[in-house]
């Protein structure tokens, strides 16, 4: 039977964590007086390590068996290497502390993901109804902490974080093995695979989009800070955008029979190109901020249901842990860091609006990549359903 709700719950507090430690830990950093450039550093480790630690660890998860003990391995040490932030302030211990935290952290989900999977195995459009969890842990997790932080130093993000990563280990304590999928005789090899147009159109659209979402993910709590916003107001406009995510991951089934799958993408990525020049221009309107937060639901939920739902069609077998972590570390790692550290630089230097006018410039490549190389009629079938 599928663990709906042991899957669910790890999904819910792994999300919990990105929505305390991603909004606010910034918040943080500036307040121990680190400049734009030590945050950016930082907070692109966690994209770094998606680069380097999921296709490192998936490569052991495929040869040695071992999924689930990863799993529960990266649980115990994040947890460990977040310990070391409560200990010191200085800019090489706070490197050391997240560049340990953020190798195993970011081993976890895609060994998650291809678990998921496993278990879903023919009903792989029931996927949007466990990862929506991950929604909702996020959403109580940003407006619980923004409301406390308006109370309590920001300090207290620490003890918070700490404990919904102590979430994550039990968690990850209680997921049971999936069976391994059976190996089909015509299932193709992973350079095979990338040969395929659509795959290297999908994975360099990817790394785009996540480039566009750097400045968002390290500064987007500190621009509404230096705003006149309050942290609770901060909360919410990172709600706003998950409760968007959640509305699209509901219907993320019915829009798969509609719709094509590059159909959806093409929409999400013309959707980030609106949504940054937005941010960054219309910091002083809270209605054009509502606005571009809702656009979250097609420049991140569609955007990864379909993504990740193409890469588990196109990655079968045993390649499907390493399809996620290839996913993973080209989109998130590689995209994310190149965006976050230039956001970084060009924070001070061109400021916060043509930052983002920037991120709006890398989906817009991602958008032409996507509409050039991945022509119509190579679409991807759902499990069950036609895309």
């Amino acid at each position: 039977m599928l663990p709906y709700w042991r899957l669910s719950a790890y999904y819910f507090f792994y999300f919990a964590f990105v929505g305390a430690f991603s909004p606010y830990f910034t918040l943080y950093l500036q307040s121990i007086s680190l400049s734009a450039t030590d945050i950016a550093i930082l907070m692109s480790l966690m994209q770094v390590m998606r680069v380097l630690a999921p296709n490192i660890w998936g490569w052991l998860a495929e040869h040695f068996g071992r999924r689930l003990t990863i799993i529960r391995l990266s649980a115990w040490a994040s947890l460990a290497g977040f310990a070391v932030f409560f200990i010191t302030t200085r800019f090489n211990g706070l490197f050391l502390a997240m560049a340990l935290m953020a190798f195993f952290w970011s081993a976890a989900l895609p060994l998650v993901e291809s678990l998921t999977f496993a278990h879903l195995a023919t009903e792989a459009s029931r996927y949007g109804s466990i990862r929506v969890w991950g929604s909702v842990g996020f959403i109580a997790a940003v407006l619980g902490v923004g409301y406390v932080l308006d109370y309590l130093p920001l300090d207290s993000v620490l003890w918070m974080t700490a404990l919904l990563l102590g979430g994550i280990v039990l968690c990850a304590l209680t997921l049971p093995e999936a069976a391994r999928p059976v190996a089909h005789r015509e299932s193709a090899s992973l350079r095979e695979i990338l040969r395929r147009p659509e795959v290297r159109a999908l994975l360099g659209a990817c790394f785009f989009m996540s480039a566009a979402h750097g400045a968002l993910y390290v500064f987007y709590s500190i621009y509404l800070v230096d705003h006149g916003y309050g942290k609770s107001v901060v909360g919410w406009m990172w709600a706003l955008g998950v409760v968007a995510e959640i509305v699209v991951f509901m219907f993320m089934p019915r829009l798969l029979r509609r719709y094509s799958m590059r159909g959806i993408l093409v929409v999400a990525f013309a959707c980030a190109v609106l949504r940054f020049v937005v941010i960054g221009w219309g910091v002083e309107s809270l209605a054009l901020l509502s606005f571009a937060q809702l656009l979250h639901g097609a420049t991140f939920g569609a955007y990864h249901a379909a993504a990740i739902a193409a890469i588990n069609q196109w990655f079968r077998g045993k390649l499907q842990s390493r399809g996620q972590a290839l996913y993973g570390s080209i989109s998130f790692g590689a995209g994310g860091m190149l965006g976050g550290l230039l956001s970084g630089f060009t924070w001070e230097s061109i400021g916060p609006a043509w930052t983002y006018t920037l991120g709006s410039g890398f989906a817009l490549v991602g958008l032409i990549w996507l509409l050039r190389a991945w022509r119509p009629g190579h679409e991807v079938t759902i499990a069950g359903e036609d895309s």
